[in-house]
């Protein structure tokens, strides 16, 4: 039987991944990583009730030391890029990075999947943000996979349901398949609700228009 476990911060890219590999690959562990990020708190709470959807086991991984080395925007004191539909992604990417983040919390999967005898390891890498985010991009997930050759005796294969879609494509691909995007939490800044001006509000904002589900964006964005 296939197992799988799953990169989950709560946000769109990470629940659609989610709700598309549920049952096909097994999957009954989430992985949230706490790494001193502000939205660190909102993403838990959202990821756990997103696992209870899906009956799954949650594990939150702190990661203390990657606070302590990031220096920009979703960590430290400095203000998150905003935009209200004016937003430069290029420039927000930067302002937003976070040192080898999709690389480390890939490879803490690897161990898990090593150890625990996972057969994959879902991320909900897509194509939207590789134009900006080079650790979303098919090339690579191909390399943490030949990577993974060597570094493990399971080697568990990464696998990014999404690589080909963009933001628009996976708000329709979750209306289609009933994935619960009511329970979803994509904002920066770590508040109660989704700010609506941020990079990640901006993006799921703008797909969900296309989708033309006012009635979410009403919801989630007041």
């Amino acid at each position: 039987m296939t197992k799988s476990v799953i990169l989950l911060s709560g946000g769109l890219d990470s629940l659609v991944s989610l709700g598309l590999t549920s049952a096909d690959y097994g999957v009954s562990l989430a992985l949230t990583f706490d790494y001193g990020q502000k939205s660190a708190m909102s993403e838990i709470k959202t990821s756990a009730k997103i696992c209870e959807f899906y009956n799954i086991e949650h594990k939150v991984i702190k990661l203390d030391f990657l606070k302590e080395i990031t220096h920009t925007s979703l960590v430290s004191d400095e203000s998150i890029p905003t935009g209200d539909g004016l937003l430069d992604y290029e420039e927000s990417s930067k302002k937003v990075w976070v040192p080898n983040r999709n690389g480390l919390f890939l490879n803490i999967a690897g161990s898990f999947a090593d150890s625990e005898d996972y057969d994959y390891i879902i991320i909900g890498a897509n194509q939207e943000e590789a134009q900006t985010f080079p650790d979303n991009t098919k090339e690579f997930i191909e390399r943490v996979n030949l990577e993974f050759e060597f570094s493990t005796r399971k080697h568990p294969k990464v696998l990014a349901p999404l690589i080909n879609c963009d933001k628009n494509e996976i708000v329709k691909l979750a209306v289609e398949n009933f994935i619960p995007l009511e329970l979803v939490y994509s904002c920066y800044q770590g508040g109660e609700g989704h700010c609506g001006i941020c990079e990640s509000c901006t993006r799921l904002k703008n797909a969900l228009l296309y989708n033309n589900n006012t009635e979410l964006i009403t919801r989630l964005f007041g």
